[in-house]
């Protein structure tokens, strides 16, 4: 099932994103941020940008959120998105379903742009993103240094929808969370 993260979820967030943070390269965060901080990361977020979990019998797999691309206003109709699945939970579709139904409420949101920021080569990242669309626009060279060695970043884009002009005001997240179109959303993604 899918679903949008709640507080609780604080705890099986943090054990998917440790191994990423303390033995790879997908994020360049050094330092285990703790439970408690990966709470208020996902509670701050939650009033403007999806965050949503795929949970299995009272376990979550997988995470996908969205947040902001950049600070400035011209900025607001793009979001940088993000997902994490657990080991053990990999090569099931998971993945997939969880993004699409992420940018999908994106799309519900007014978002006309989603990112995606992968650590090079990333060759799993890179070709799960291809796979849904976005197309490469740009490589940031050396701009990370983690593990003992520099890495290269490539951005990926995915145009949502069409930009009208002028563009309609992104609705916040926490607005469309209660709205029928997301509910009736989340529950058709199987």
């Amino acid at each position: 099932m899918i679903r949008i993260a709640q507080a609780q979820d604080a705890e099986a967030i943090h054990a998917i994103y440790a191994p990423h943070v303390e033995g790879g390269a997908a994020t360049f965060e050094n330092v285990l941020p703790g439970v408690a901080a990966m709470r208020e990361r996902m509670l701050a977020r939650l009033p403007h940008y999806p965050w949503l979990v795929w949970e299995e019998a009272g376990d979550v797999l997988a995470y996908a959120y969205a947040g902001r691309f950049r600070e400035r206003a011209a900025y607001d109709w793009i979001a940088e998105t993000s997902i994490y699945v657990h080991p053990d939970a990999q090569r099931r579709g998971i993945a997939r379903r969880l993004y699409g139904a992420l940018l999908d409420t994106m799309r519900l949101q007014g978002l006309t742009q989603a990112v995606g920021v992968i650590t090079l080569p990333g060759t799993t990242s890179v070709a799960f993103h291809e796979s849904l669309g976005f197309t490469p626009a740009g490589v940031w060279r050396q701009c990370g240094w983690k593990l003992g060695c520099w890495w290269d970043v490539g951005v990926w884009q995915l145009e949502l929808q069409r930009a009208a002009l002028p563009p309609p005001a992104v609705t916040p997240f926490a607005t469309l969370a209660a709205t029928p179109a997301l509910s009736a959303l989340l529950g058709r993604v199987p």
